[in-house]
């Protein structure tokens, strides 16, 4: 249920790197790519976090902050209360799809690929982060068939230098139909305006400091000057997080 927080017990942590861990709960959640559920942690507070896998319930947690860290510290048998889905997810459009993400944004794209996969569609995702270590999941989109490609900043992985140089590479050589992202909000930026270069259809994810999750506080309004086809007002929790630019 949306509306009200429900208790998950943890049943494996996975720890992707030294500041990163995939914890998978008990059940599924009944859930739409790119949506979110808040998480409460007794004493400490609540944040929102994307849902990394539905089947069973999974979360990526990336130590970012004093809830993030408190996150990390929670170990198999541990409990959380969550509440959602919430929001506005992607929707799968055209046959041939491209997924972007920066840093920790591949975790809802990773749902996203396993269900457009399923589908039968083809699938190419370009991953960026500073160095090898931030590239996450990378493998887990190799292994569902996705074409994958890499950008780190330092050049430790893949091409150096910022993603947007390779997504623009697949655009060209790629006929694609809808592009999907999530990462910085200076990332998703950039590709808003490279998708009105080729007028793309797309899909983005936005971050925004989220308080209640549900359109109540307004302080996850997404400034029109990010991308300029958002309208006054658009709130990532309530109206989003997923905002969707078709052409046609």
């Amino acid at each position: 249920m949306a509306g009200t927080f429900q208790v998950r017990e943890i049943k494996v942590t996975s720890w992707i790197n030294q500041n990163t861990v995939w914890l998978s709960f008990e059940g599924g959640i009944d859930a739409q790519p790119g949506q979110f559920v808040m998480v409460w942690l007794p004493n400490v507070g609540e944040k929102p976090f994307c849902i990394a896998s539905t089947h069973p319930f999974g979360l990526l947690v990336v130590d970012v902050g004093p809830f993030s860290h408190a996150m990390l510290q929670l170990k198999i048998g541990d409990r959380v209360w969550v509440k959602g889905p919430l929001g506005r997810g992607f929707s799968i459009e055209g046959d041939k799809i491209l997924l972007v993400a920066g840093g920790y944004g591949s975790a809802p794209l990773l749902s996203l690929a396993q269900r457009a996969c399923t589908q039968g569609k083809k699938v190419s995702v370009c991953l960026g982060a500073k160095d090898q270590e931030g590239l996450l999941l990378s493998d887990e989109f190799v292994e569902l068939g996705c074409q994958v490609s890499l950008a780190t900043e330092d050049g430790s992985c893949g091409t150096r230098g910022l993603v947007t140089t390779i997504v623009e590479e697949v655009i060209r050589e790629w006929d694609v139909d809808t592009l999907y992202a999530c990462g910085p909000v200076g990332l998703l930026s950039a590709l808003a305006k490279l998708c009105h270069q080729y007028l793309l259809n797309y899909q983005l994810s936005w971050e925004a400091h989220m308080r209640c999750g549900m359109g109540l506080c307004g302080s996850c309004e997404v400034p029109i000057s990010f991308d300029s086809s958002l309208s006054v007002g658009w709130l990532a929790c309530y109206d989003g997080p997923v905002f969707v630019k078709r052409w046609d």
